[in-house]
Formats: structure tokens, sequence, C-alpha cells
């Protein structure tokens, strides 16, 4: 039995304490209006749905920029591994800009970029320019094929 149901007669009349009432007893009485549960309820499910979409998709977002991030460490390393595999003879300096270069079997890294050589072409294809990080890995400024 609830609270306000002990308050009820026989008849159904209300004898209990007015502000407990579940009913208006007077004119000047609040205006009590029974709410429609089916649509709380609905307004409610809609309202978590739009919520959890809208972080779902920022979760995606972040998820996809972490991915990227992934590759782009793991281009590096494969770009990083190749020039380290390479020939130069210097001491690279962190945030200087450099070439790789392919000649035959072989790799070589140059302080001289492909537009410097003039009509020598001794250095071989240009794969790309690089710049030592300080992690000393290699970001790829410009690619051939990029």
């Amino acid at each position: 039995m609830s609270e306000n149901e002990k308050f009820i007669n026989e008849d159904g009349s209300y004898i209990g304490p007015a502000n407990l009432s579940p009913i208006p007893l007077s004119l000047g009485s609040p205006v009590i209006r029974v709410e429609d549960k089916g649509k709380l309820k609905a307004n409610a499910v809609e309202a978590m749905h739009h919520y959890a979409t809208q972080e779902i998709a920022l979760l995606k977002r972040q998820a996809d920029l972490i991915v990227e991030q992934v590759r782009d460490i793991e281009n590096r390393l494969k770009v990083s591994e190749k020039i380290y595999d390479s020939d130069f003879r210097f001491q690279p300096v962190i945030g200087q800009l450099y070439h790789l270069y392919e000649k035959e079997d072989h790799f070589k890294l140059s302080l001289i970029g492909p537009a410097e050589w003039g009509r020598s072409k001794s250095m071989g294809k240009h794969i790309a320019s690089v710049k030592l990080l300080g992690d000393h890995s290699w970001e790829v400024i410009q690619s051939k094929t990029s």
C-alpha cells in the first residue's frame, strides 16, 4: 500500500493532508497533470541516442587520428632505417635538411639538393628530402612519391 492510498476512503475520496493529495482539493490548488510515461521514455531514449552518437563519432575521429599517427611513425621508421643503411660521411645535425638518393643498389644521403647539382647527376635518383628529428628518426619533407 502506497503512502497516499492509506488516506483514501472506501468511496474513493481523499482524507489525508492537502500537501500529499494526488488530486487538486480546491479551485486554488495547483494543476496536477498526469505525465505520459511513454512520451517521457521516448524523449529520454532519443536524447540518449543523440548524445551517444555524438560521443561515438568523437571517439571514432580520435581513433582515426591515433591510427594516422601510428602510420606516420611506422613510415618514419622505414625511412630512418633506409637512411641509416645508406652511405654518408658526415655527422647529421638535428633539424638540418638532407637529401636521400638512390644509385644502383644503394642509397646515399647528401647535404646537396637535387636542384643544386647542376648538370651532374652523379648522386643518382632523388628519393626524398628529409630532416633529422630529435629522437634521431627522419621526417620526410618532400618525397618523389608524394
